[in-house]
């Protein structure tokens, strides 16, 4: 996938589109702005169904049946591609930082 077509995406795409890509359960989707933060792209891991279509809403499992759904798109190498185009295209971030430990569920 290009940068200019992602570049072209994050001016033009409507906020919360989704762009399919050649790998099947990875989607590119446009966020819009938020306070001041601008609009930006993420990649969304979506597994779809025999009709090509999205199957769930944005990773939430249910099943161990999904969570392996899930692991063999992680194995596409052109995960790392994408993200690098979409490193480049979007626009800097602050670095967050760390939650407290007690705010987390510890597994």
């Amino acid at each position: 996938m290009s940068e200019e077509r992602l570049t072209h995406f994050l001016k033009t795409g409507k906020d919360w589109e989704r762009l399919r890509t050649s790998v099947d359960g990875v989607f590119v989707l446009k966020l819009p702005a938020y306070r001041s933060s601008p609009p930006r792209l993420a990649m969304e891991l979506n597994p779809v169904d025999a009709e090509g279509a999205p199957t769930k809403r944005r990773g939430l499992l249910r099943s161990s049946s999904e969570l392996d759904a899930f692991r063999e798109i992680l194995q596409d190498e052109q995960l790392s591609t994408l993200l690098t185009a979409m490193d480049a295209v979007n626009p800097e971030t602050k670095t967050r930082t760390r939650l407290n430990r007690d705010d987390i569920l510890e597994l």
